[in-house]
């Protein structure tokens, strides 16, 4: 349980005293030392934590702080000016695209953390994205304006040539660079400069007064849009006192239309005070934010019926599984009963927290709009709703991309192979992007993620937090083999060694299928030539010798192989006999059917900034992909489709992102199998060669 500064436990609070906002942006903006401080200031915690100590509230995971990124969500609920503010830290590296759908769901707003430069990085378009996908409302906290090449102006210029006069200046910067010292606020034109856990407030400097009031008729400008009311007062020559202005950029924020840039220094907490203020101001409580059933909204009522939806699953070997749930309607209490719509199950609620980070508090109970931890839950996962006891109502599960980057992983031990399987299970209840499976034709244990980076943190999970090592390899392509000509043979198995012989003799013709046909079997035999009993033994020999393949040990598939004739002995004859027979006679009437390799073909769908399609569609020239179509999205960004083989795929997640420095994403699913080139055959029969021969 945490242990809070002032010694008072988290109160409960009405959805409007409340705000759920995700922390948001480029891995690296400072979104974590970002919450360290408004934490702090909040007297939510007794001292500022590093990323570099790994002491932050946030990054409490092992692996995050060995690494110094954030990988997984953590929730940090604060007090200010009896309101509750609940931030999610959100992972701004792309391989953690998840959790920021996740919080997206949950959250009434969003602050876009990004660094004082002129561009913009790929952290701020993702999640930008999010909150327009999401209906939320946005903010933009300019972070690192202490910094050397810190450039305020350049990136506010870029902000308004990208999204116009939405984008709503409510500060300015005192200070440049080195010298950047506090935060000149337009609302109450004060300056604001942090000081431990308070602000000195002091009146606005020479030479900053006609900026300021050049910037506030703006901003008034903006606030007067967002109320009919206001905007009557201001058209009429009125000015707008702050509460009003206030309330004008909050409507502004609801409805999309105002996203307000405000300022600061997360290394020194400069700005975190105002911040936390414009946060109860002019971003919307929960019941601005309502979840849908179909067509129905559902209202932000404590005394409504219990609808939660769990956001976040993490499982810990020691503590058991936890589920990060938000009400979005009605009350939960410890040891109420609540039922899971997914499979209908009970369970009784027996330990139920607030999220603090690493630590959680014990709550008797919390209502709609607040978020909460339901421990040792055997049946909650990601993605599921919780309702009373014996309701049905079900919330959507999360709309996430399908894996891009797979590995294959092999236990290290016997010892691991018994434990990867739950371990595996854990993670993949905690991280729904992930997938992990068999494939049939290899054979071969595959991790499926979002990158390099989300896969190799799993494996570091498996070894650190359950002790289950494991190698990884790359993900064999599942080829198949096939043949494009008839052809017959004939099959003769004779062993005679002294006492009872082996007889069988069967005459096979062979025809291909069209793609996707698999292998189909026939039996023309007139006359007795092979008795009926020994028929399903040539089937037998058949689909045995297949799975062998012809040219370099893939499967054999889209044929259909019939007998037709042959020969037997009273007393030798046996079905191992006719089995061995009909394997001989497969594989000399496919060496004469002109074999060939068949290649699994995978439909992309490419979506990159337009700037980039010219170098995407050279890149996939290279990968022997075949363009679909393109089709341009309006905002600036074109989708290519494309048919690629999947060998060519293997490292396309990683070179996209260096193609388009991040920008660039894909989809992909299996399409087909198509005959392998001539000269690409060459190179996977050499390589299947070597491979045996170094097995052997």
């Amino acid at each position: 349980m945490v242990t809070l500064p002032e010694g008072k436990a988290l109160k409960s609070y009405s959805p409007e005293k409340i705000r759920n906002v995700a922390i948001v942006g480029h891995s690296g903006a400072g979104k974590t030392m970002l919450v360290e401080h408004m934490l702090y200031t909040a007297h939510g915690a007794e001292r500022v934590g590093t990323i570099e100590a790994g002491s932050t509230q946030s990054d409490y995971d092992p692996l995050e702080i060995k690494r110094h990124i954030s990988i997984s969500s953590s929730v940090i609920p604060l007090e200010w000016h009896d309101h509750k503010i609940n931030l999610i830290d959100v992972p701004g590296f792309p391989d953690f695209i998840g959790d920021l759908e996740a919080a997206a769901r949950v959250c009434g707003s969003m602050i876009i953390v990004c660094e004082a430069k002129a561009e913009l990085d790929v952290g701020f378009d993702l999640a930008w994205e999010a909150a327009e996908r999401h209906g939320l409302a946005k903010c933009i906290f300019v972070n690192k304006l202490e910094r050397d090449n810190a450039d305020y102006e350049g990136l506010i210029e870029t902000l308004h040539n990208r999204y116009g006069r939405k984008i709503v200046n409510v500060q300015i910067p005192i200070g440049h660079q080195a010298a950047f010292s506090g935060v000149l606020d337009l609302l109450n034109m004060k300056v604001y400069k942090g000081r431990d856990r308070g602000v000195e407030i002091e009146d606005i400097p020479a030479g900053y007064a006609d900026d300021a009031e050049e910037r506030r008729e703006k901003m008034m400008d903006a606030a007067a849009e967002g109320d009919d009311d206001l905007a009557m007062k201001y058209l009429e020559g009125e000015e707008l006192t702050p509460d009003e202005i206030e309330h004008g950029l909050l409507e502004g924020t609801k409805s999309g239309k105002v996203v307000p840039v405000l300022l600061g220094s997360a290394a020194t907490g400069v700005g975190s005070a105002t911040l936390l203020d414009r946060i109860i101001g002019e971003l919307p409580s929960p019941i601005y934010k309502k979840a849908t059933i179909g067509d129905e909204m559902i209202e932000e009522d404590p005394n409504g019926p219990l609808i939660g939806y769990v956001f976040k699953t993490t499982s810990d070997p020691y503590v058991g599984r936890l589920n990060y749930v938000r009400l979005f309607s009605g009350s939960l209490k410890a040891d109420d009963i609540v039922t899971n719509p997914r499979d209908g199950s009970n369970e009784k609620v027996h330990h139920l927290f607030y999220p603090h980070g690493k630590e959680h508090e014990a709550t008797s109970g919390l209502g709609a709009g607040d978020i909460c931890v339901i421990a040792k839950s055997d049946s909650l996962q990601t993605g599921d709703t919780i309702c009373g006891k014996g309701k049905s109502t079900k919330l959507d599960p999360l709309d996430l991309p399908s894996p891009i980057y797979r590995l294959g992983i092999k236990p290290k031990t016997k010892n691991d192979e018994d434990k990867l399987g739950t371990s595996l299970e854990r993670i993949l209840q905690e991280d729904p992007t992930l997938r992990y499976t068999r494939d049939p034709t290899t054979h071969q244990e595959l991790l499926e993620g979002m990158g390099d980076i989300h896969l190799q943190t799993v494996v570091e999970k498996l070894e650190d937090r359950y002790s289950v090592k494991v190698d990884t390899e790359e993900a064999i392509v599942a080829y198949k083999e096939t043949i494009s000509a008839p052809a017959k043979a004939q099959g003769k198995f004779k062993r005679q060694t002294g006492g009872k012989g082996q007889y069988g003799d069967c005459k096979l013709r062979i025809e291909p299928l069209e793609r996707g046909g698999g292998f189909e079997f026939a039996n023309e035999v007139v006359g007795g030539a092979i008795p009926k009993n020994y028929i399903p033994a040539v089937e037998k020999g058949v689909k045995e010798a297949l799975t062998k393949g012809i040219l370099a040990g893939f499967p054999v598939v889209d044929f259909k192989c019939t007998v037709y004739d042959g020969s037997y002995h009273d007393v030798d004859s046996s079905e191992m006999a006719f089995k061995s027979a009909a394997a001989i006679g497969f594989r000399e009437a496919a060496a004469a059917a002109q074999p060939k390799i068949l290649e699994p073909i995978n439909e992309i769908s490419v979506d990159v900034p337009d700037e980039n399609v010219g170098d995407v569609l050279g890149d996939l020239n290279t990968r022997r992909g075949q363009m679909q179509g393109m089709e341009q999205t309006g905002k600036g960004r074109t989708i290519v489709n494309a048919l690629v083989p999947v060998a060519e795929m293997k490292s396309y997640a990683l070179d996209l992102r260096s193609i388009t420095h991040g920008r660039g994403r894909f989809q992909q699913e299996f399409s087909h199998y198509d005959f392998l080139p001539h000269v690409e055959t060459e190179k996977v029969v050499k390589a299947r060669q070597a491979e045996m021969e170094a097995t052997h």
